[in-house]
């Protein structure tokens, strides 16, 4: 079941760079990734409590909340990062460049978290890297 997420995430992230990429023409890409994550913010909390999950934030660790917050750091840069690459360039360029991210979780996976690379690990993210680099040069 976990690859029907991933999937519908990988679609909404190709809708995210189309609806982006309209949306920011002649806008500040920083103010446009501050309106996009106050919608997601909404959306976000909106689940939460949909779903009767507030209660669960009293059961949050310090180690939750130290790494949520790193987490939450880097998505916002990546956010920043990536309105200004859209805004600057083309979406067909941008996007996959942007999935390199794959590539880069695979190794950061191996590194830091202790699992283990495989073969069809390692030959994915070859190709992704090198669907990159034929995409961007």
């Amino acid at each position: 079941m976990w690859w029907t997420y991933a999937l519908l995430s990988a679609v909404f992230a190709a809708l995210t760079a189309i609806l982006a990429k309209v949306g920011i023409k002649g806008v500040n890409s920083d103010l446009a990734t501050a309106i996009r994550t106050v919608v997601i913010l909404v959306v976000a909390w909106g689940i939460v409590f949909a779903r009767d999950s507030a209660a669960d934030f009293y059961a949050l660790t310090p180690r939750n909340w130290f790494f949520l917050v790193l987490s939450g750091m880097a998505t916002g840069l990546s956010w920043i990062f990536y309105f200004k690459a859209l805004q600057l360039g083309k979406v067909s360029q941008v996007a996959p460049v942007d999935k390199l991210s794959v590539a880069i979780a695979i190794v950061l996976s191996v590194l830091f978290l202790g699992e283990a690379l495989t073969l069809k690990a390692a030959l994915g993210a070859a190709l992704i890297i090198g669907g990159t680099l034929v995409l961007i040069l």
